[in-house]
């Protein structure tokens, strides 16, 4: 692979680091952004306000749908109040990563 990915595989699934930008005009998944460090980050915009984790449920729940796996494989592993996060996505990892590599190169 030529370029960073955004998605480290892991055992149960894998580990897949966002970016997301809370109180969006619309839910999104913008691509990948490679960060100063040379990491890869998956842009994602959200509706919901950072307020009592409505945009990590918002999050969850736009993956999951992205990715076709239930709300209950996604889950925020880290920076629950940050905007870089790092999600857990629990099912087949090659399959996940294929579909993730898929939302990489098109932007909704």
């Amino acid at each position: 692979m030529d370029r960073a990915a955004c998605y480290r595989l892991s055992p149960s699934g894998l580990s897949l680091f966002v970016r997301v930008t809370p109180n969006a005009g619309r839910d999104a998944i913008e691509g990948v952004e490679l960060r100063d460090d040379g990491s890869a980050v998956l842009r994602l915009r959200v509706k919901a306000m950072p307020d009592k984790g409505k945009a990590n449920a918002a999050v969850v729940a736009l993956v999951a749908k992205a990715l076709g796996v239930p709300k209950s494989a996604v889950s925020v592993v880290s920076g629950e109040t940050a905007r870089l996060k790092t999600l857990a996505v629990v099912g087949d990892g090659g399959v996940l990563a294929g579909l993730v590599e898929a939302l990489e190169d098109t932007p909704s």
